[in-house]
């Protein structure tokens, strides 16, 4: 529940917003998540000659292995030999078999890149002339599937283990005390390192699969551990299994003896008893380790994702952990206190007060991810075009849309807070004013002679009352059990009655939902390509399709363009290659390709080219499939040299077609 302090959250607001459009504004390059920015030979080139290697450019350096490129003829046969070398800067080449003969050869490429994720993709090139090949380049990558899922699985439930784990102990420290006796909110935090643990165990075993093969039998593959083992991500787990051992001691003392120390009544360490010096040292020392701990699980994140990479990563990486640990301190704490509400036992209730601490944090920590948030996302956008443009930026909008879903259902706790705190002052005043009236009448029964009893007279009665009290001493303890039980099943009708306490349990458990949503989203995000890095990769094929036409052999000439038809599928690249690009007889190529390079299918293509100088054209071309996003044309007639356009109609649905044209010098 987060307290609204309406002025200064309207300041907040302000300030926040004047700083993102600054940072937008003026956001420099930056990259992630790396993405091939170029190639040689280059994508749907056709050589004359067969070349000797093939380079591949990415955005960033990335981690090769043997297998990370591999060639593969018009029959499916590896062509490559050798492993991929590192000739210069994010430059990578991998040297070809001698005395390939003509036809179209696929190059397929798994790298991760520094921040960790696995990047794959597949082009073509050809040699002479196009041929059909009988390779896909639609190959599944080693994320996808089985193994993609549950590392993406893993992610989540670490993430949500360590709110819980964080979060929760925080919520006992700073706004609860007595919780650290409660068994349902002992079982949460327990559970909470329970799910990092095992999830942390198994992302260390998925990983060596989840960046090469993706098949399930490697996932025991100890080469493949051990090779995992040396890298930035391996390190960071097993230091994330290390800090969990601490976290194991951190555990053992909050709930041993620091909830022997916690008095029943108040419910902050600093009422009653908790001004005693033992339990001020073992309460600081309890929240110095803690903290110590939370910040090192929440590095290990950092130090091996975004945050590491990329602008200013020196920034980046302590304020991706002030991130993480304001969002464990605020859906951890928002977990626990729903377990409060419902699981407390009745001698030990959440009080308002222990809610409001909790605002407080909760107020805190929003203003900590609204500030971490708008940094984070001018690293990783770079300009508002990108909010819209990008899949990240697409998932960021719905992550702000669920935080402030969550901020005014905080907003109803709140109130539902305040009217518990006026309920039970109310409930209190009538208490005492109620045990004032049955003193008074208590003393009004007493009969004003009565003497008081003999010696003798009151000996009598106790020797009766022991004898008769030893032969019903069981039952006498029956009936005081049965009277207990009674009195905490009525305590509690009468607390889930409350109709204060029922909205506010109702509204907590509302953002709690709303909070695994959010969860789930984040998630997703992490894994997702940076909008800087998805706006780079897609300028830097703008700059080569926009570059002037180049001659391939003896004066062929292969020309790229974007298009986009507006509907659903209806980006890619079109390539069309002539040869031998003279006056006279030339063969025309058509290669359609996603936006991913994936070849594909669409229900027509048509060219035509145009002569404006001579007032020739435009001449129509139909070409004929030849395979998968692959059209071919024969003796295309061209009547004489010089700067002719060709137009480009792609058509992608019944009602969805665009035309592009480029220049292209004939002759």
């Amino acid at each position: 529940m987060t307290q609204i302090i309406a002025p200064r959250v309207r300041t907040l607001v302000l300030l926040v917003l004047a700083v993102a459009g600054a940072l937008l504004a003026g956001a420099a390059p930056a990259s992630a998540h790396a993405a091939l920015t170029g190639s040689d030979p280059a994508q749907g080139a056709v050589v004359d000659t067969a070349p000797t290697r093939v380079s591949l450019t990415f955005s960033e350096p990335v981690a090769v292995g043997d297998d990370s490129v591999r060639v593969l003829d018009p029959k499916g046969e590896r062509v490559d030999k050798g492993d991929p070398a590192n000739p210069s800067g994010t430059t990578y080449s991998v040297p070809l078999v001698s005395g390939l003969p003509d036809g179209t050869y696929t190059v397929a490429y798994q790298v991760v890149s520094a921040d960790s994720h696995p990047v794959a993709g597949a082009f073509t090139f050809s040699i002479g002339a196009p041929s059909e090949t009988t390779v896909s380049v639609s190959a599944q990558a080693s994320d996808d599937g089985l193994v993609g899922w549950l590392y993406g699985f893993g992610r989540y439930v670490s993430y949500a283990g360590f709110a819980v784990l964080a979060g929760g102990a925080a919520f006992v420290l700073a706004c609860w005390a007595p919780g650290a006796r409660v068994r349902a909110v002992q079982r949460l935090v327990v559970s909470g390192w329970l799910a990092l643990t095992a999830a942390t165990l198994g992302l260390l075993m998925l990983r060596g699969s989840y960046t090469t093969s993706g098949r399930v039998g490697d996932i025991f593959d100890l080469e493949l551990l051990g090779d995992v083992l040396q890298t930035k991500t391996g390190a960071a787990l097993v230091s994330r299994l290390l800090l969990l051992a601490a976290a194991a001691l951190f555990i053992a003392v909050l709930f041993g003896a620091y909830a022997r120390t916690a008095d029943a009544a108040p419910d902050h360490p600093g009422d009653g008893d908790g001004g005693e010096p033992d339990k001020r040292d073992l309460t600081f020392g309890l929240a110095l380790g803690g903290t110590v701990v939370a910040v090192g699980l929440a590095a290990s994140w950092a130090m091996s994702e975004h945050a590491s990479q990329g602008l200013q990563a020196g920034v980046a990486m302590p304020v991706d952990v002030v991130h993480l640990l304001a969002v464990a301190a605020w859906l951890g704490g928002l977990t626990a206190l729903l377990v409060a509400l419902h699981r407390a036992p009745v001698e030990t209730p959440v009080g308002h007060d222990a809610v409001r601490r909790f605002s407080r944090l909760a107020f805190g920590s929003v203003v900590t991810l609204v500030v971490t948030g708008v940094y984070q996302s001018w690293r990783q956008l770079g300009s508002w075009s990108a909010f819209t443009d990008t899949r990240y930026g697409q998932l960021l909008l719905v992550k702000i849309a669920l935080v402030a879903m969550m901020v005014a259902v905080a907003f109803l706790s709140r109130r539902w807070t305040r009217r518990l705190a006026d309920a039970r002052g109310s409930a209190a005043a009538e208490e005492a004013e109620r045990a004032e009236e049955a003193e008074r009448a208590e003393e009004e029964k007493q009969p004003a002679g009565t003497a008081p009893a003999t010696a003798s007279e009151t000996s009598e009665t106790s020797e009766a009352g022991k004898t008769e009290a030893g032969h019903d001493a069981v039952r006498a303890a029956q009936l005081a059990r049965q009277r207990a039980a009674t009195e905490a099943a009525r305590q509690k009708r009468l607390r889930d009655a409350d109709p204060n306490r029922f909205g506010l349990r109702r509204s907590v458990l509302a953002e709690a939902g709303v909070a695994v949503v959010l969860l789930a989203v984040t998630t997703v995000l992490t894994q997702t390509e940076p909008g800087r890095t998805e706006q780079d990769a897609r300028a830097a094929a703008a700059t080569s399709s926009s570059a002037p036409a180049t001659g391939q052999g003896s004066g062929a000439v292969s020309l790229t363009m974007p298009f986009d038809t507006g509907g659903t599928n209806g980006e890619g690249v079109v390539s069309v290659d002539l040869d031998p690009a003279q006056a006279g007889d030339n063969a025309l190529h058509v290669y359609v390709e996603g936006p991913d390079g994936t070849p594909v299918d669409v229900p027509e293509v048509k060219i035509a080219l145009t002569l404006a100088a001579q007032d020739i054209g435009p001449l129509p071309v139909t070409p004929d499939r030849i395979t998968t996003g692959h059209w071919s044309a024969s003796g295309v007639q061209i009547p004489m040299a010089g700067d002719w356009k060709v137009e480009v109609t792609v058509r992608t649905s019944d009602i969805d077609q665009v035309t592009v044209s480029k220049n292209a010098q004939i002759g």
